[in-house]
């Protein structure tokens, strides 16, 4: 008969793991988990800050889209032609009753100006604040302002437009500066519009 190779000597050998390094072990997966909980919660607010900023940057195209698509050029006898009257703050947005192309007052990237910023809710409608109406309705998130500036060197043939998108928030001391900043997570672009031959 063969002898089992697994005797009492042998398995009285083998030690199992001891107080001390269960205690050492464990205490090195709740410090790496703890770590990875941390990683997750700093990924997730970075994720929900890159698409805030995404979506507002979307908007600000949309709106920047609007006022590049405006009338300005020269008619057939060559006399400049402007669009100063579409309202581009209500969807559809109406021929009459608004400002169009028109030059924006000093700080309308700065605080909510008529005819000059509009509203826009969580699903990317643009809500009506009426008349021109600085006042934001009920429930927006996003708060668009867009200033439309002679550029200095060319005021007569060329536009600055810049279209600013924020969140319905205070914004501090962003609002108040001269040069209006951009927080975080907002959008800010800016474009050269020239008179074109139609």
């Amino acid at each position: 008969m063969a002898k089992s190779s697994w005797t009492a000597d042998s398995i009285r050998g083998e030690g199992g793991f001891s107080l001390l390094e269960t205690l050492v072990a464990t205490s090195i997966l709740t410090v790496a988990l703890a770590a990875l909980a941390q990683l997750f919660a700093i990924s997730t607010q970075a994720n929900s800050k890159a698409r805030a900023t995404s979506y507002a940057t979307v908007l600000a195209q949309q709106k920047m889209e609007q006022l590049r698509s405006m009338t300005y050029g020269f008619d057939n006898l060559g006399l400049p032609i402007s669009d100063t009257s579409t309202d581009i703050t209500v969807v559809p947005e109406k021929v009459t009753g608004g400002k169009g192309l028109s030059p924006s007052p000093p700080g309308s990237l700065n605080a909510n100006t008529g005819g000059y910023c509009d509203f826009v809710d969580k699903s990317g409608n643009t809500l009506s604040a009426g008349n021109l109406g600085t006042a934001p309705p009920a429930d927006p998130v996003y708060i668009r302002r867009w200033s439309i500036e002679p550029l200095p060197t060319n005021p007569n043939d060329t536009l600055v437009l810049q279209v600013l998108v924020t969140r319905s928030r205070n914004r501090g001391s962003a609002d108040a500066a001269t040069d209006v900043k951009r927080l975080p997570d907002e959008a800010r672009i800016i474009s050269v519009k020239t008179r074109k031959a139609t």
